[in-house]
């Protein structure tokens, strides 16, 4: 009778996980809430498990990789609770033979959501609002008090028009919206009238929105695509929403245009060197209409955690698929 399978689970993850895994083999797991391990120490960790089961901010490269093959038994397989996999080395993972899944779409509908609320909360200024109420500094009610920046009929631009995008586009066909949009790869006319969205080129769409909602995904070509020029380039009403990776936008930028007044605002979910976040930028809240969250939805993120484990145990079962 062959061993049961070793599973490393390098953060905690929903509850109905584990179940899945130990079906199929023992289990190692961080259980400790919002502890994601150093570098170091998941090298420590990683070696003589057959499967990793891993997070986003878990830097899987080619030095962990090659160390975990290399080891008894070898890594077999990654399967990454995120959408993305740019945590990931795939390049040294397919030359040794370790096969990587992730878990695009469980959350296309919740992230458009929560980039329609952080656009919503920063042009309305509810975080600033929340804060000065608890701060014991409402007095009464002013006709200029947190009057913020209207959304119904106005441009909302996006970079990017993947399934979150077209999502973000749904949700401003509400607001009955002028939708612009970039993206490297042009919609088809039927989609375009579809979704009610009209391309341009990048700087044209920076120029004319009066949002601009970054949904692009991060590779090197991404890296800083909002820098100092594109800011530059946005109206000085304009507000940033990033919902995408923290990479996309360089904080340091966004830090010198808030506060230059160069644009409005800006609505972070996601940040450049996660969980830490620039200082400035946290001051900059204080002071602009800037609404810092990281939410994520607990049903949905459930089902991002079974689909791993689906992809975890499909790939024991040598039935792993491609998915779209």
């Amino acid at each position: 009778m062959s061993a049961r399978p070793k599973i490393l689970v390098t953060q905690k993850v929903p509850g109905p996980a584990y179940p899945l895994l130990e079906a199929i083999g023992d289990v190692e797991a961080n259980m400790e809430d919002g502890v994601i391990w150093p570098y170091e120490e998941l090298l420590r960790r990683g070696p003589g498990h057959d499967y990793i089961y891993s997070l986003l901010t878990d830097n899987i490269d080619a030095r962990f990789l090659e160390t975990c093959a290399a080891s008894t038994p070898g890594l077999k397989m990654v399967a990454n609770m995120a959408v993305g996999f740019n945590n990931i080395d795939v390049d040294a993972a397919t030359r040794l033979g370790i096969a990587v899944s992730n878990t695009p779409g469980v959350l296309s509908d919740t992230t458009g959501d929560l980039a329609f609320a952080l656009l919503m909360a920063t042009a309305r200024r509810i975080p600033e609002a929340e804060r000065f109420l608890r701060a014991g500094k409402y007095k009464g009610w002013g006709p200029l008090l947190f009057c913020g920046a209207e959304v119904h009929h106005s441009t909302l631009g996006l970079l990017g028009a993947g399934r979150i995008g077209k999502i973000m586009a749904k949700r401003a066909s509400g607001f009955e919206m002028k939708i612009l949009y970039f993206d490297v790869y042009r919609m088809s006319p039927e989609d375009e009238a579809q979704y009610h969205m009209t391309y341009l080129p990048m700087d044209e769409v920076l120029q004319q929105a009066e949002f601009v909602s970054v949904h692009t995904p991060y590779m090197p070509s991404t890296h800083h695509l909002v820098s100092d020029r594109e800011l530059h380039l946005m109206k000085p009403t304009a507000i940033l929403i990033n919902t995408a990776r923290g990479l996309i936008v360089d904080e340091k930028a966004l830090v010198k245009a808030l506060q230059a007044g160069t644009i409005a605002g800006a609505g972070m979910d996601v940040f450049e060197n996660e969980p830490a976040v620039e200082p400035e930028l946290l001051n900059a809240a204080a002071d602009v209409g800037v609404a810092i969250l990281q939410f994520r939805h607990t049903l949905l993120h459930a089902l991002g955690a079974d689909l791993a484990c689906d992809s975890l145990v499909d790939g024991h079962n040598g039935i792993l698929q491609r998915r779209a």
